[in-house]
């Protein structure tokens, strides 16, 4: 008896990153504060202007490929790396039915 393939559905929007202006929103927030942050201790209107353009650029630049690509960085520099869902990977899950005392 041959084996049944398991077919399981994949939805575009598990996979897909959040982006702003075609990076990661978290290095656009970074690029973001930091400009403002400039402004705030420089009283530079165009100096954070281009402050922001330089980090938008680098910004682009490392999530050219893969927009998570960032966040994969920072991980492995501090050590601390976090599972993220892969359809690929099927783990069946055992469960067991316990009966209640009431």
């Amino acid at each position: 008896m041959p084996e049944e393939r398991r077919s399981n559905p994949v939805y575009k929007t598990l996979n897909k990153p959040l982006t702003i202006m075609g990076i990661e929103r978290t290095a656009f927030a970074t690029a973001l504060f930091a400009s403002a942050g400039f402004q705030v201790l420089f009283s530079s209107f165009f100096g954070a202007i281009a402050m922001f353009a330089i980090l938008l650029y680098f910004a682009r630049l490392l999530t050219y490929k893969d927009p998570m690509m960032l966040l994969f960085i920072v991980q492995a520099m501090t050590g601390a790396f976090k599972s993220y869902y892969d359809p690929c990977k099927y783990r069946p899950l055992t469960i067991r039915r316990m009966r209640s005392r009431a």
